[in-house]
């Protein structure tokens, strides 16, 4: 802090050392007052040549009106009853065209008397103004506040929109009307979010207020889908030919030009001679009002031009203006000057005029506050310092407007205007937005005002909007730019979370190619509802009715021939497995569960084995008595004092229960969900691991000792022969699980528990139709053949053949 001082002392004594033909006596732009205002404008406008170390300048109007607008504003609230009754203000105004060559017009600002003073109390420490308003540019706001802030003069700005002068911890003292460039570059985001475009450029300048735009594009683009395609700043250098043809190599359609007055036009002037067409500009509020630019000769060609800028407020003057500054002013040197008519002044760019006319309010009414005014007067008892003149406070309405700053000095709420600039050559308003957020719609935009350069919305895409269900695979370094995939079955993509990837359905949905969202899977299992189901359940029932007939018929013909020569009581064993087994059908439908998958195995697998354990000890027993029985007779004598058939069979039931009990404990068939069979549906059913294995080979054996016993009998007495019957049943044994097994092979769904059901029953109908229908015929049709006397002719018969051969 020592040394700034040090430095504003210096720069002082530099000031009063300057030679006369770069000093004067005094501003031109002044009025005395009780307490002066120190404004800033940029009237004249530095250009690039140097002539005796003094910038060669030209004249700015718009900066003109707005240094009248200031002039007009003290002169109002002198003229008012209601603001500060009975005080007089007045003006220091300095044409701040160059920091270089204005630092004497900021020190005479902050001197007392001709002299600065060295600060040691805030309290005894007087300077000329006691606010300054101004400048214009965020870049001359950065360089001239931090003097005012040690010297704790307040600045209201009108026109610097820099967010980093929002940092209070380096400029404390500054304060603002207009909108922070936070606000605008929002705003912009929001009109290309509206349009639906994400491939953009932004054209800045090399000042500061253009490259904080630019630095907060580049921030507020990581929420967005939007792709800042092109980014360039324009200086007294550049190429405007290169950057056009830049971007028409891009294929970029719309471009948000984001420069100081000068260099924007400059740039739109350069579009037009170099015949750009069919493009969206996007106008910065510097240029968005331009009231030259739209006049010209090819503006029409080079597209559609939407602007961004503050709520123009209509003031009441100033009507009136003070003839234009002459060649030589205080504190620069001009190009020859025309005169300017008031239409000029009232019909230039009125952008910032409102915030120039709002930032003397707040100046009056902060003081009006100090120094305890009312309708009456103000107090003369007060000694106002600079640092007594509490802007912050400010809280008023002006035109219908309310004015109040933040915390970080800047407005509160601000009211921006969209303008699309028509046939006409007029920026007519399409939209707004305010930055009040308790407002229901603080955007806004008419479409139907904008007439664009293709009658329809350009699209300002890097690529093509992917179809549905495609997600987007990033072709080179933008987001934006993409190839389009399908996503394959089983996944989906999601364009609100990640556009970019097809992600994988839960196991228990499922989705088509190209889909969007996954689909709940279907659960499918057979019900007891199901009409096939309610077949074969019916067929169960039937089975086990004739299986019970036979039972009857059998034991009411016990001591009978035929009942004794099918077997005696293992005709009623045979009966029994059979319809056990073929109870298992009902335990196929319904959800499985543990206990009806158990079930439909056991059952049948355990009886099932016994029944072809039957037909093996049968056919053995019929051939060890007409064959063996005289080539083995101690193997046959053994065979029936020991009751083998039985034993044969009960051996064969063990094995089996043994089998299934172990096998059953370790690795119990158990309900599963089919997921890969169908992507739509889940087939739930029975596991079935090594259980089936077992059941195959123990069939195969007992099956292949029927067929070698049957063959062996092959040339017994008919009634005794049931090879015929053994073979016919086998084979439809056989045909019954090759067709299930073919089908649980082609098959997977919820019906391959029907076959497996079907197969069952038709297993065991093959055993009845074959074996037993044929013996109860004999019973009930022809009982001539159920006599003792017929059977021992046929053993006769058969014995004498025996012999004579």
């Amino acid at each position: 802090m020592k040394h700034l001082l040090a430095l504003l002392v210096m720069l002082g004594s530099f000031q009063h050392a300057l030679p006369e033909s770069y000093s004067c006596s005094a501003s031109e732009f002044k009025l005395d007052g009780e307490y002066i205002l120190g404004g800033l404008f940029d009237i004249h406008h530095r250009n690039s040549s140097v002539v005796y170390n003094r910038p060669v300048i030209s004249f700015t109007l718009s900066s003109y009106r707005m240094f009248q607008v200031m002039r007009f504003a003290v002169q109002e609230i002198n003229n008012s009853s209601l603001i500060l009754p009975n005080v007089s203000l007045g003006y220091e105004i300095f044409d701040h065209c160059s920091d270089k060559f204005n630092f004497q017009a900021i020190l005479n600002m902050i001197s007392r008397n001709g002299s600065i003073q060295v600060l040691r109390c805030v309290n005894e420490y007087l300077s000329k103004v006691i606010a300054v308003a101004g400048p214009f540019r965020s870049m001359e706001s950065m360089t001239v506040a931090p003097m005012f802030a040690m010297n704790l003069i307040p600045m209201v700005n009108y026109g610097s929109s820099s967010s980093v002068l929002s940092d209070k911890w380096k400029y404390p003292s500054f304060l603002r009307t207009t909108a922070s460039n936070k606000d605008l570059i929002h705003l912009i985001i929001l009109i290309i979010q509206h349009f639906n475009w994400n491939w953009v450029a932004f054209v800045s300048s090399g000042d500061e207020n253009s490259q904080n735009g630019l630095q907060l594009f580049k921030s507020q683009l990581k929420d967005t889908k939007i792709c800042l395609a092109y980014a360039k700043e324009l200086n007294e250098m550049s190429d405007h030919y290169e950057i056009l043809q830049q971007l028409e190599g891009l294929s970029i359609e719309v471009i948000i030009v984001f420069a100081g007055q000068s260099s924007a036009v400059t740039f739109i002037k350069s579009a037009i001679k170099h015949n750009i067409h069919n493009k969206v500009w996007i106008a910065g509020d510097s240029w968005s009002l331009n009231k030259n630019l739209p006049r010209l000769s090819g503006i029409k060609a080079i597209g559609t031009i939407i602007g961004i800028t503050e709520t123009v407020m209509p003031l009441p003057g100033p009507s009136t203006c003070e003839q234009t500054p002459s060649r030589q002013t205080c504190n620069q040197a001009c190009d020859l000057c025309s005169d300017v008519s008031p239409e000029e002044i009232i019909g230039e760019n009125p952008s910032y005029s409102f915030a120039t006319y709002s930032a003397i309010y707040a100046m009056a009414h902060a003081l009006h506050n100090l120094l305890l005014c009312d309708i009456k007067g103000c107090s003369d008892n007060v000694t106002v310092y600079p640092f007594m003149v509490k802007l912050k406070r400010s809280n008023f309405t002006i035109l219908n407007r309310h004015i109040e700053f933040d915390s970080n000095g800047d407005p509160t709420s601000t009211s921006y205007a969209i303008v699309f600039w028509n046939q006409s050559g007029q920026a007519e308003k399409v939209g707004s937005y305010e930055t009040d957020p308790t407002l229901d719609v603080p955007f806004s935009i008419n479409n139907t005002q904008i007439h664009w350069y293709a009658d329809q919305v350009p699209v300002a895409r890097c690529s093509p909007e992917c179809s549905e269900g495609f997600a987007k695979k990033i072709d080179g370094l933008h987001q934006c730019c993409f190839q389009c995939n399908v996503c394959p079955g089983m996944t989906y993509v999601n364009y609100t979370d990640d556009p970019y990837s097809c992600i994988d359905c839960r196991k228990t949905e499922w989705s088509k190619p190209g889909s969007t969202f996954c689909t709940q899977r279907s659960v499918e299992y057979i019900l007891f509802t199901d009409p096939i189901a309610i077949t074969l359940m019916f067929s169960t029932g039937v089975l086990l009715a004739l299986t019970l007939a036979i039972v009857i018929l059998f034991a009411l013909n016990y001591d009978k021939p035929v009942v004794k020569s099918a077997g005696g009581p293992m005709c009623f064993l045979l009966l029994g497995c059979l319809s056990a087994s073929s109870i298992s059908v009902f335990f196929f439908f319904g959800k499985p569960t543990v206990t009806n998958c158990v079930l439909r195995y056991f059952l049948f697998l355990l009886f099932y084995t016994v029944c072809l354990g039957c037909f093996a000890v049968r056919s053995f027993q019929i051939v060890c008595i007409f064959k063996m029985a005289t080539k083995f007779p101690k193997i046959h004598s053994w065979w029936v004092k020991h009751n083998g058939q039985w034993w044969l069979i009960a051996i064969v039931f063990v094995l089996q229960l043994l089998l299934l009990t172990t096998v059953f404990t370790a690795s119990p068939p158990t309900p599963v969900s089919d997921m890969t069979s169908y992507r739509d549906q889940i087939i739930l059913k029975c596991a079935m691991r090594r259980t089936v294995i077992m059941f195959l080979l123990l069939t195969i054996v007992l099956a292949s000792l029927c067929f070698i016993f049957s063959y062996m009998g092959k040339d017994l007495p008919k009634n005794y022969n049931e090879s015929k019957a053994n073979t016919l049943y086998l084979l439809f044994l056989i045909l019954t699980w090759i067709t299930f097994c073919t089908a649980s092979i082609l098959y997977h769904g919820k019906y391959l528990q029907l076959f497996n059901a079907m197969s069952v029953l038709s297993s065991s109908y093959s055993i009845l139709f074959c074996y037993f229908l044929p013996k109860c015929y004999i019973i009930i049709f022809q009982p001539q053949k159920n006599t003792q006397q017929h059977f021992q002719g046929i053993i006769q018969r058969y014995t004498q053949n025996i012999s004579s051969k």
